[in-house]
């Protein structure tokens, strides 16, 4: 198969503002490497899309007036989409965005950023990252859930409390070795570790699983 078929990036664009909804489809249309698959602005067009067509990545308004993000999840999990999600928003509450993440999508990308920073967040998200506004993270990470846990053994050593805050921030393995001084192979080893330790085997879901029962004794 052609490299270019093979590592083309199928899109769904799911946003009830019809003029944004078009001219991200435009602008991204022109992005190397990405195909714009659809765009709609309804839940159930959406998820007859999904049945229709094979779609990597869904970018995906919270606010879809008939209902929000949490309703397309939860509907497109039940009919089987494996994809990415990435919500697309003019904002939302951290709480909404940490349950958002923990519901299992890989990202929320801020409208008013740039087009060019949405076409390096699919990237990201395709390579398994998370794209997370960093005032949003940091805020959710210093929010209190559930009972109180200080009197139980801390669960990551301290090499791996460094690497997670490095991931958190979205950087590559090469620029966590970078930052807290250490070689590249042995970031991924820690990285290996927090796999193992949590039971996942991707970056997205680390940092799911680190938000929903570890961030209140990080």
């Amino acid at each position: 198969m052609p490299e270019t078929a093979a590592s083309t990036v199928r899109l769904l664009l799911l946003d009830d503002h019809t003029l944004f909804r078009e001219s991200a489809s435009r602008l991204l249309a022109a992005e190397p490497g990405f195909a714009v698959a659809a765009h709609c602005g309804t839940i159930g067009e959406a998820l007859q899309i999904l049945r229709r067509k094979a779609i990597d990545v869904v970018l995906l308004d919270f606010d879809l007036g008939e209902g929000d993000g949490r309703q397309f999840l939860r509907l497109a999990k039940e009919q089987g989409f494996q994809g990415k999600v990435l919500v697309v928003t003019a904002g939302v509450d951290v709480g909404v965005a940490a349950d958002l993440i923990r519901s299992g999508i890989s990202g929320v990308f801020l409208k008013h950023d740039s087009a060019a920073l949405l076409a390096q967040a699919i990237r990201d998200v395709m390579a398994g990252k998370v794209w997370l506004d960093q005032e949003q993270l940091q805020t959710a990470l210093r929010t209190e859930v559930g009972t109180p846990q200080d009197n139980r053994t801390r669960p990551f050593t301290e090499r791996e409390q460094q690497v997670l805050s490095c991931v958190f921030e979205g950087l590559a393995n090469k620029e966590i070795a970078a930052r807290i001084g250490v070689s590249e192979s042995s970031v991924k080893a820690t990285l290996q570790q927090l796999f193992s330790k949590t039971g996942v085997r991707t970056r997205s879901q680390l940092v799911r699983i680190v938000l929903e029962q570890h961030r209140d004794r990080l």
